[in-house]
């Protein structure tokens, strides 16, 4: 037994740990269950400790808001708020701003309760608050007399309005209202003694007994003087009746609007006290009055409506008042500037920003600006030259006895541009003016030269310097006269007159002046728009002498062209006459003279043939002659193109005939078949192909081939002549058409150059052109382009 014990426990040792394995699985997770709830239950512990805690903070801030919310409305005023969640709040006693009766919201009824003035003056207040954030204060009138403080401001993300009756705002001294009401005349005279506005006491029957240093002090502002016992009236007696007898048996404070010249707007405020009443006068806009605080404050309710960028600082360097031109200027947003901001604050922004002029020593340089504190007269700082380009002028001035200081800024950069663009202009205008070779003198309208040229003391003889001292047109004349004895100062005299005319209708002269010594000036008087008067002088003797000799020369040529004209028609009628005779007699010789030898019948043909020539050219310098006159006219009609080429051979055989042997012309003519209608001048057309043949007969050795090939391009006509002679160089392409004889060619080369000249003539009036080029290896080839249907040209012509 003691053997297998041993054994029999390892084998239960086993058989336990086997089962006590999901026995501690099990008890595993249970307690990590437990430990999970008990996490769970301390965290939902803890969230609604933080709901009770937030709640009792919710409902701790209710209740402040609450609290506020029920001192506001137990004054005896309403505020009015403007919030993004929804329609404006109210809170206060609205009786005390509406007529008894009225509900709460009927504050907003403004037509209601309020004059209609007034009524659209707080409408326009409140939308420029709402929409641009200005704040305001205003005094109204309501329907039943009363007079209402309207104060309204940004804050927040909203706007508000506070209305209030007059006597009860701030301004008003609250220790002057509680005096008043208790009924104590001594407490009411020591409050008196202390206030910086104006204030008195009356008695029982209305007389002063009392007034501070401050009423005292506007009294003396207005001319009026007196005492502290026996104070003056401030009103006139009509008003002072009136106000006086408002006041008799009321037993409120009563509120009187006036205004005192050149001091401003007023409120005066008269309480019921024992044994009579106190007033009180109070500035509307918290003007300065004498003894008053004379800081700042005085333009707040001015430097908003300006343009010009101003902003305000007090002793302390703490900004005090701006409007919306400075904050522009420096791009300032609605968060940062706020009353009460330091000046080095606002400096150090705008150089972190990059907004201020370029400085090694910044520190130094804002020392140096802050001076304007400590002076006692405005000052101009050197203009601040900015990164982004601007210029800014700054002027710093005192703001008041109580120290402080007033800054205008301006930005001049565009002025600076204007004024440099002007000196650039005006340079520009000097230079331009002294570089003319016309004499320029400009008048004031007191008769004064205000601008002149060097070239005006030239041409007058006058000192350059006399000139510099703008002297009056009577000096001028005097000093003139001594240049030019003879007439300089009648000359000046006379311009005189065109100068000191004011007449507003008057027009602008000119004219030319003849001097004594031979000058010839063209002047011109100019009204500029300024009233002055500008003056100019050419000298035109040199081109008025050019001008003479031109006009005798042209006049010449017109007379040498009429002589030339009448020359050359008598001459052609004068040798037309001899030549019928000489070819009729050469015919006669040729036909009845009876028989002839050889030689003889070559000479009658070189007779015939030349006269034939001389016709030729007579008839050519005739048309000439008609063409330069302009009496030259196109006769159009349909043509026969084979029977033009007849009459143009016929005059070429006449012209060359076969004498002693020569080659005859080898004319070969190529005619396209279908040609269209031509219409031309039948006489002219034959004129051109004669006098080109002509040239190509002359240019040809003897024998040598002339082509004349006529077809048609379209709306054209092309007459093409090609020959065989010398050819064309490039220099008689381009005179082919103005080509004269040449002496240095002979025998039947000479006299081309009028046919051409007629040829040229009688294309162009025809509407067509004519074009020369060379043929290889050797001749020539001229083009001329007719239009089909000439009449059209002719026309036109």
């Amino acid at each position: 037994m003691l053997t297998a014990v041993p054994a029999l426990a390892q084998g239960t040792s086993t058989a336990s740990f086997a089962g006590a394995a999901p026995l501690a699985v099990a008890i595993g997770a249970g307690a990590f269950a437990i430990l999970a709830m008990i996490s769970v239950r301390r965290i939902l512990s803890q969230a609604r400790i933080a709901r009770y805690k937030s709640a009792e903070q919710v409902a701790g801030l209710r209740a402040l808001v609450d609290e506020y919310e029920a001192l506001l409305s137990g004054t005896r005023e309403v505020t009015v708020l403007w919030t993004d969640t929804g329609a404006p709040k109210l809170l206060g006693q609205a009786a005390a701003i509406l007529p008894i009766g009225r509900q709460p919201e009927s504050v907003l009824n403004l037509q209601s309760w309020l004059t209609d003035a007034d009524a659209e003056r707080l409408a326009r207040l409140l939308e420029d608050l709402r929409v641009h954030g200005h704040a305001f204060a205003a005094s109204l009138n309501t329907l039943d007399g009363r007079l209402i403080r309207a104060n309204g401001w940004v804050h927040g993300s909203g706007t508000a309005m506070r209305l209030r009756p007059a006597f009860l705002q701030p301004g008003a001294e609250p220790e002057l209202v509680a005096a008043a009401a208790t009924g104590d005349g001594r407490s009411v005279r020591a409050i008196l003694t202390t206030l910086s506005k104006p204030a008195y006491l009356r008695d029982h029957s209305d007389a002063l007994i009392y007034a501070n240093d401050a009423y005292l002090a506007l009294a003396k502002s207005l001319g009026k003087t007196g005492s502290q016992s026996k104070p003056p009236e401030l009103l006139e007696a009509t008003r002072l009746a009136q106000h006086l007898s408002k006041c008799r048996g009321v037993s409120e404070p009563t509120v009187l609007p006036l205004s005192f010249k050149g001091k401003g707007d007023f409120e005066l405020v008269e309480f019921p006290i024992e044994g009579g009443r106190a007033g009180l006068f109070r500035p509307l806009h918290e003007q300065a009055i004498g003894v008053v605080d004379d800081s700042a404050t005085h333009i707040s309710g001015i430097i908003d409506t300006l343009g010009t960028p101003i902003a305000i600082f007090n002793a302390k360097r703490e900004l005090v008042q701006f409007n919306q031109a400075y904050a522009s200027l420096w791009n300032f947003g609605r968060g940062f500037l706020t009353l009460g901001l330091d000046e080095r604050a606002i400096l150090d922004k705008l150089r972190t920003e990059g907004m201020l002029p370029a400085q090694v020593n910044y520190h130094s340089w804002r020392d140096e600006h802050l001076k304007s504190y400590g002076r006692t007269k405005p000052h101009e700082d050197d203009p601040w030259h900015l990164p982004d380009g601007r210029t800014i002028k700054v002027i710093s001035a005192p703001a008041g006895a109580s120290g402080g200081v007033i800054y205008v800024f301006d930005d001049i950069t565009e002025r600076l541009k204007l004024e440099s663009t002007n000196k650039a202009f005006s340079n520009v205008q000097r230079e331009t003016i002294n570089a003319l070779s016309e004499a320029v003198a400009v008048f004031g309208t007191n008769g004064r030269l205000t601008l002149s040229n060097p070239r005006l003391s030239a041409l007058w003889k006058l000192p350059t310097n006399e000139l510099g001292k703008n002297p009056h047109i009577d000096e001028i004349a005097e000093a003139s006269g001594r240049a030019i004895p003879e007439d300089g100062a009648a000359i000046w005299r006379d311009l005189k007159r065109g100068i000191i005319d004011l007449n507003p209708t008057r027009s602008d002269t000119t004219g030319r002046i003849n001097r004594s010594d031979g000058r010839l000036l063209d002047y011109a008087i100019t009204r500029l728009p300024d009233g002055q008067t500008m003056m100019t002088f050419l000298d035109v003797t040199e081109s008025a002498s050019y001008s003479k000799v031109l006009k005798e020369r042209n006049d010449a040529l017109v007379a040498a062209d009429v002589l030339k004209d009448a020359f050359v028609e008598n001459v052609s009628y004068e040798l037309r006459s001899p030549l019928t005779n000489i070819i009729g007699f050469a015919d006669l010789l040729a036909t009845e003279a009876g028989a002839l030898n050889e030689r003889q019948t070559a000479y009658v043909d070189y007779i015939r043939a030349s006269s034939v020539t001389l016709g030729v050219l007579i008839d050519n310098i005739l048309d000439l002659a008609s063409v330069d006159a302009g009496i030259a006219e196109l006769r159009p009609e349909p043509l026969d193109v084979a029977l033009l080429v007849d009459k143009a051979r016929a005059g070429l055989s006449a012209s060359f005939p076969e004498i002693s042997g020569e080659k005859p012309i080898n004319l070969v003519v190529d005619i396209d078949p279908h040609l269209p209608e031509f219409i031309a001048d039948g006489t002219r057309i034959v004129q051109v192909l004669y006098n080109l043949l002509s040239n190509a007969a002359r240019f040809s050795p003897p024998g040598g081939e002339i082509r004349l090939s006529i077809s048609h391009r379209g709306e054209r006509m092309l007459f093409v002549i090609e020959d065989e002679g010398p050819g064309l160089t490039d220099e008689m392409k381009s005179a082919i058409l103005t080509r004269l004889d040449n002496p240095g060619v002979t025998g039947r080369q000479r006299g081309a150059g009028l046919g051409l000249a007629i040829v040229k003539t009688f294309v162009n009036l025809h509407g067509g052109t004519i074009s020369a080029e060379k043929r290889e290896p050797r001749g020539s080839k001229i083009i001329v382009s007719l239009p089909r249907d000439s009449s059209m040209s002719a026309v036109a012509e």
